[in-house]
């Protein structure tokens, strides 16, 4: 998909199908007025009729030629002046949907044009990328049938009120994340039998190869040296070897970095501590965290941020075996720490205890791991927000106001000592797991036993980073979360 700016009028531009914005009460966008003027007042009289209300997310196709465009596409933006930040994404999306089912292989979009409560004109931009990308996206490339239907090739987006250079930054800043949002889905979508510990360090050497992007792969002959002895231990029950993949981004000369850390569960079959058969398929999003990660670097290095980053991928495959480790095994961690394993499918957070505790070898400024952990944050916050735990009160601060900002949402849980005394065990330093009360929070309090040298939070996405039932796939949560939080940093060295 090709993006690009116009500074044409909507009633000069040529394009198989026009976007244009109609408001709630009756009311037409500029785009709707001159377009309107064109075809002598029939959108006023479509609208008068109340065939469209206006009503956020609403689309109407008018299958006719309007000046140059082949046809027009009405769509509703909420009451003027008050559309939220998640109306005006759910708009584009549904345009871009509404354009795909028209069969149109070029659209032109004036909605950007529209104000978006609380945002600027170029945000509205950006997110007019991000948005439509996101909805366009397919995930075909293994079936041997092409697509049912085409959708569009290319986008116009009518400038917003911003200078020419503004509106072109956004534009390109949204391309950049929009394509890691992508890059992020396409990872998590293969599957567990393509989708490996040693293909994940592929694309992450190709990472490296395509831009300034340091890239250093950690064998388990590596890991033992170490002495990662939890992470190891998740990994021996397949014969797929393990990987720790570090990444290094520099932009800011010496500055310390913020580094992340992804959990990279290729599929997990919960071991041992085996899971039940129905939807075992989707364990094949156990590496989201880590495709998160890598998708991030991408988009870091291709806006060129002035800053330094460094991600961290714990890769393993989860699975029984003669081998595999088994509940009541004791296991030394890289840290020295010895841990209890009382479940087997509790191996997030073994792999990424080690990855943390590997991370303060690079000083980090701050670190943040993103995780699908635990079924518990599914449970208490559904698939609309991420959970976020810390030890670091303005680092969550942070993250929390760029998510509401890039309408990537997460929600603080408490990280209380008190939680901590749930992880005690008889035989080792701590237990793996806390019990059904407070799943979440007691992972999170496991992790932190290990981030005691740098300022950490930790992002649950169990719930966000993939759908289930006819929509089953990724969804690239949380990259443009992680890439405002990334920005802000930048603009504050």
């Amino acid at each position: 998909m090709e993006y690009a700016l116009t500074e044409e009028t909507p009633d000069q531009l040529a394009t198989e199908c026009l976007i244009v914005g109609i408001h709630e009460n009756r009311g037409l966008s500029k785009a709707a007025q001159a377009i309107d003027r064109i075809l002598g007042g029939e959108i006023a009289a479509i609208v008068q009729r109340g065939d469209i209300e206006g009503k956020p997310g609403q689309t109407l196709p008018l299958l006719r030629a309007a000046g140059k465009a082949e046809r027009v596409l009405l769509v509703g933006m909420g009451i003027a002046g008050e559309c939220k930040p998640g109306q005006y994404k759910e708009a584009v999306a549904r345009a871009a949907q509404a354009a795909a089912d028209l069969h149109a292989t070029t659209m032109a979009s004036f909605l950007p044009s529209i104000p978006v409560k609380d945002r600027s004109p170029a945000w509205a931009l950006e997110q007019a990328v991000v948005a439509t990308e996101d909805a366009l996206y397919r995930f075909d490339r293994l079936k041997t049938k092409g697509p049912a239907r085409t959708k569009p090739q290319s986008a116009l987006f009518g400038a917003p009120g911003e200078s020419g250079a503004m509106a072109h930054d956004a534009l390109d800043a949204g391309i950049a994340i929009a394509r890691a949002v992508s890059f992020a889905k396409d990872l998590a979508n293969l599957p567990g039998n393509m989708c490996t510990p040693s293909y994940l360090a592929e694309q992450a050497q190709a990472l490296g190869t395509r831009h300034a992007i340091k890239v250093n792969v950690l064998e388990k002959t590596d890991m033992e040296t170490l002495g990662m002895g939890a992470l190891l231990a998740v990994a021996r029950g397949t014969h797929e070897p393990a990987k720790l993949i570090v990444l290094e981004y520099r932009g800011n000369g010496t500055a310390a970095p913020i580094a992340l850390v992804g959990k990279g569960v290729t599929f997990d079959s919960g071991g041992i501590s085996l899971k039940p058969p129905a939807n075992m398929d989707e364990m094949k999003f156990d590496m989201c965290g880590a495709a998160t990660v890598l998708a991030v670097m991408q988009a870091a290095a291709d806006m060129k941020l002035p800053i330094n980053l460094v991600g961290i991928v714990p890769t393993t495959e989860n699975l029984p075996g003669g081998s595999a480790i088994k509940p009541g095994d004791i296991v030394t961690s890289l840290s020295g720490q010895t841990i209890e394993i009382l479940n087997t499918d509790a191996e997030g957070r073994l792999i990424l205890c080690d990855a943390l505790t590997y991370t303060e070898r690079f000083k980090p400024a701050a670190v943040v791991d993103i995780a699908t952990l635990t079924g518990a944050c599914v449970i208490a916050l559904g698939a609309q927000a991420g959970g976020l735990m810390s030890n670091n009160e303005a680092l969550g601060h942070e993250l929390d106001e760029a998510g509401q900002y890039a309408a990537d949402r997460i929600w603080p849980l408490p990280l209380w000592e008190e939680y901590q005394k749930q992880l005690d065990s008889n035989f080792a330093d701590m237990a793996n797991i806390g019990g059904r009360e407070a799943g979440t929070i007691t992972a999170a309090c496991f992790l932190s036993r290990f981030t005691e040298a740098y300022p950490w939070a930790h992002l649950d996405i169990a719930g966000i980073a993939y759908k289930s039932g006819k929509d089953k796939g990724a969804t690239g949560r949380p990259v443009p979360l992680l890439m405002e939080f990334l920005r802000r940093r930048a603009r504050s060295v």
